[in-house]
């Protein structure tokens, strides 16, 4: 299965924060399972991070490349994509990974209920 972790999954694994799922921990865990992080994810923490919202890991690429995940880069289709969703989520860190998931036919590990309304698989983080 492959997995593609929203911002708080990233930041909950990375801290061994106990709100996360123990089911989204044990997919997250399995070897089996490929676990990716979007490029978008990495940015929208980033943000938050210099806004004061957050903290997180310094360095954290390479965090998440420490951590056995792959970064997933956006493509241009992935934009386009992205921008032609329907409005079902106003959040566009949420909707990249909407159209990432797609392409990569991958289940979403998120919190947010708002993916349902896509249509894609969702793990809850």
């Amino acid at each position: 299965m492959i997995l593609l972790l929203d911002a708080h999954a990233v930041l909950w694994w990375l801290a061994d924060d106990p709100t996360l799922h123990p089911d989204a921990r044990s997919a997250i865990a399995d070897p089996a399972n490929d676990v990716l992080v979007s490029v978008a994810s990495i940015w929208e923490i980033s943000i938050k991070r210099a806004l004061g919202k957050l903290t997180s890991p310094g360095g954290l690429t390479d965090a998440v490349v420490g951590a056995g995940f792959d970064v997933l880069p956006i493509t241009g289709d992935d934009a386009e994509r992205a921008g032609s969703l329907p409005p079902h989520h106003r959040d566009p860190f949420d909707r990249m990974l909407v159209a990432q998931s797609e392409r990569v036919d991958a289940v979403v590990v998120s919190r947010d209920t708002a993916f349902a309304a896509y249509g894609i698989d969702r793990l809850p983080a």
